[in-house]
């Protein structure tokens, strides 16, 4: 791959589809490596488009936008950044233009049963029970078969969003509803799972590469209301429950086919390793690797995507990561992070988000320490300093 100059003739054109926190360090090392790049969301002043070369507002779930918008711009790669894409056309797109990591993947990926199906009944590997729910009148009888606790979630969202953890039969109707109304796009689906009472999860990020497949030490997280709360790497895992762990996420990403980074989540009970999910792109819970690892999981994406060799990824220090989230809703939030700046080690990075609502995810605080819980908690403490006012 040859690297040409931003706005020029010969320039390599990255096109991201979601222009999120993750799409803005995606952004920030493609341009480190000369790529010239657009951002493309469905609301103005997203985080990526404040430091993209240009951007585009459209709805992506519209394949008549997103095919005026890719053929205006002739992008030499195509990175999708969020589920929520018309990818029925990507699939059509591909046949003129490079899809990261494929189209197929962005496919599969794009709705929880897609994915889950491919991984427990043609990959066979190991999952928890579930079903998929068109009619709430189903749900009783589903779930007294998969048993209490279970947990719901929408086919197709992102960050947790819509997933509620179900206790008893009159919990369902609410956890129905939750989904129905979080959902990235109108789906009448949801998919119900036995609850694992897993010892810990991990995200497994995973490269392919021209040169091969490598993995990142794994990535322990916490999660409340399926979202991303705090991670740290590395995990301390037992080498074989690890080995097992990899060999799980090169199947799938074997599979998916492709170059870039793969976000694995995988559930860890005793010797026993679950899969979870895969996300076809950086991962959100991978923030941590912006201190604790030598390449980031986006300076990592960035060279396999634009067909560069990389090398298995080196812990410089353990890290941990704690969010910043919106207490309130607010159109252009202020912050006060002294509290956290003044605390040795600690780095703060701000989505710059247009506006919020509660919960919503506005930073993260990253902090180093001896070991990986240690910098986590110091993380915790730091974002805890961090004042939002509207």
């Amino acid at each position: 791959m040859l690297i040409g100059t931003p706005l020029a003739k010969n320039a390599v054109k990255l096109m991201l589809l979601g222009a999120g926190e993750l799409g803005k360090e995606v952004t920030i090392e493609a341009q480190r490596l000369g790529a010239e790049v657009i951002a493309v969301d469905r609301y103005p002043h997203a985080p990526a488009m404040q430091v993209a070369h240009r951007s585009h507002v459209i709805d992506m779930l519209d394949r008549d936008q997103l095919a005026d918008v890719i053929r205006k711009e002739q992008p030499d790669l195509i990175v999708p950044e969020i589920e929520a894409i018309a990818t029925d056309y990507l699939l059509e797109a591909e046949k003129a233009f490079t899809v990261i990591p494929t189209a197929r993947a962005a496919r599969l990926t794009m709705d929880r049963e897609g994915i889950r199906r491919l991984a427990a009944e043609e990959l066979n590997l190991p999952t928890s029970r579930f079903r998929f729910i068109e009619n709430p009148e189903d749900l009783k009888a589903a779930a007294a078969d998969l048993g209490y606790p279970c947990v719901m979630k929408p086919v197709m969202s992102s960050s947790g969003k819509g997933q509620s953890v179900v206790r008893a039969p009159a919990e369902l109707p609410r956890a129905w509803t939750y989904a129905m109304s979080s959902g990235r796009a109108k789906k009448t689906k949801v998919i119900l799972e036995s609850y694992i009472p897993f010892d810990y999860e991990i995200t497994l990020l995973t490269v392919r590469a021209v040169n091969g497949t490598f993995f990142c030490p794994p990535v322990g997280h916490i999660q409340m209301d399926g979202d991303y709360r705090q991670s740290w790497q590395p995990h301390p895992m037992d080498p074989r429950v690890l080995a097992r762990a990899q060999e799980i996420a090169a199947t799938v990403t074997d599979n998916l086919g492709g170059r870039g980074i793969f976000g694995v989540e995988l559930f860890i009970r005793g010797n026993d390793v679950f899969f979870s999910e895969v996300s076809p792109r950086p991962h959100d819970t991978g923030l941590v690797t912006l201190i604790s690892q030598d390449l980031s999981e986006f300076a990592l994406h960035v060279r396999a995507v634009l067909g560069f060799p990389v090398h298995e990824p080196v812990v410089r220090t353990p890290g941990g990561s704690a969010v910043i989230l919106a207490d309130r809703e607010a159109v252009a939030p202020s912050y006060d992070i002294t509290g956290a700046l003044a605390i040795p080690g600690v780095q703060v990075r701000l989505f710059g988000k247009p506006d919020c609502r509660k919960n919503r995810r506005l930073g993260v605080v990253l902090a180093p320490g001896p070991d990986a819980f240690a910098a986590r908690d110091l993380a915790v403490k730091a974002a805890s300093t961090v004042k939002i006012g509207s």
